[in-house]
């Protein structure tokens, strides 16, 4: 955790090179891929509601010494809202865990019924997304978007449509939570230059701790020798996942566009594929490799820039 903190206090550096946003973003795409893993070896012991609730508990217990050392200041080393701070990140990180809780719900819930590999490319649509929910606030949407998201949307179908024109339950849960990742990396974007991060990523996880909770009272039954029996899965999906990985993604989302870190971040569906193949003996189909592919295609085409690229040569 020492070096996570170090890693904060660099990356906030006016003049640290980009790349090492980039880098911290990579990273947490590899923990979260590895997290579908976790997530669905927890589910054999508790609910899902009761896992969020005690996922997010611990990554916002994991963030207390950093609180204590005054750590995440954004540039300028105060809150945008020097009137209202303690307000703006109680505000702001109840906005940012309400999306969290809606996004980790619904992917917990979907995973119980589907693949961690198939879960982590439908998760990594926010990716596609991101950019045409941001017609909501005039951000327009190029065509690469839509060819990216033509692409995706038939990798979606080969992967999870077999037979009849309908869709797994599981596989439509899990695609719900993604428009609900994508309202989160805006919101985080958004918030993350104005807000000190790490307060803003300790008061997110304990908002989305406290909502699954209620739910998880309301709904499931909650047991020790449940609790017991996921407390790896629990232990690496609340420190790891939740503790380090969304915390980088906070602190590096100030340097990058919420466009260009969905890119990034969706690489954990390569991570979900490969954790799931190595330690659950997931394998898929060739039908649902190919859709696969047609995603990932989707996805990385969607963030390139085909006009910037035809008029290269004239600009040289």
């Amino acid at each position: 955790m020492v070096q996570l903190g170090d890693m904060i206090e660099g990356i906030q550096r006016e003049k640290e090179p980009r790349w090492r946003s980039n880098a911290l973003l990579l990273l947490a795409a590899a923990i979260w891929g590895f997290a579908f893993v976790a997530q669905r070896a927890g589910m054999e012991h508790v609910g899902p509601f009761a896992f969020n609730a005690v996922r997010f508990a611990m990554g916002g217990i994991a963030l207390i010494p950093f609180l204590l050392r005054g750590r995440g200041h954004p540039t300028g080393s105060e809150d945008a809202l020097p009137r209202a701070r303690g307000k703006a990140v109680l505000l702001s990180g109840s906005l940012a865990g309400a999306a969290l809780f809606v996004g980790a719900s619904l992917q917990q819930m979907g995973i119980v019924y589907t693949t961690a590999g198939k879960a982590g490319f439908i998760t990594g649509l926010y990716v596609i997304i991101v950019p045409i929910m941001g017609l909501c606030w005039r951000q327009r949407a190029g065509l690469e978007a839509w060819l990216g998201a033509g692409l995706a949307v038939t990798g979606l179908y080969l992967l999870s449509v077999a037979g009849k024109i309908t869709i797994s339950r599981g596989d439509l849960l899990v695609l719900l939570g993604a428009f609900a990742w994508a309202g989160h990396v805006h919101i985080i974007g958004w918030l993350s230059p104005r807000i000190n991060s790490v307060k803003l990523a300790f008061m997110q996880f304990i908002a989305c701790s406290a909502m699954s909770l209620i739910v998880a009272g309301l709904v499931e039954t909650i047991t020790r020798q449940g609790l017991l029996g996921a407390a790896i899965p629990i232990l690496y999906a609340g420190l790891i996942s939740t503790g380090v990985a969304y915390t980088l993604q906070v602190v590096a989302q100030r340097r990058v566009h919420p466009a260009h870190a969905a890119i990034i971040l969706s690489l954990e569906a390569v991570f979900a594929v490969i954790g799931g193949w190595l330690m659950l003996g997931e394998v898929l189909t060739v039908r649902e490799l190919f859709g696969c592919v047609l995603m990932l295609g989707g996805m990385l085409l969607s963030q390139i820039d085909i006009k910037a690229i035809a008029l290269a040569p004239a600009v040289r």
